[in-house]
């Protein structure tokens, strides 16, 4: 029997690392670790990871990170029209890409 696993953020929805300090929006979620073994270092594979635009003092980048390094962001809790305007493709679902990247 497959275990399922359930995505604790949503695309879309503005998180905070825990320990790097960064905060962003989620625009992608794989249900587990998608990249080479071993990279996880202490982190456990097996658990949702997402990839975040964040936003730091340099600009948008994209981070890659476990579920358990993220935490709801209480002082952003959505995007400001200008935000999505300025950093996301919105598609007919709502649903958000980066303006480098293609909603798949």
């Amino acid at each position: 029997m497959t275990q399922q696993t359930v995505a604790k953020f949503g695309l879309g929805q503005i998180v905070r690392h825990r320990d790097a300090a960064f905060r962003g929006v989620v625009i992608d979620i794989d249900a587990s670790y998608a990249g080479l073994p071993g990279e996880t270092g202490e982190v456990a594979p097996d658990q949702p990871f997402y990839q975040v635009l964040a936003i730091g003092p340099e600009g948008g980048f994209i981070a890659y990170a476990a579920e358990t390094a993220l935490e709801h962001d209480p002082e952003l809790s959505a995007l400001t029209e200008e935000a999505e305007t300025r950093w996301f493709t919105v598609d007919s679902h709502g649903r958000h890409a980066p303006r480098a990247h293609a909603i798949h």
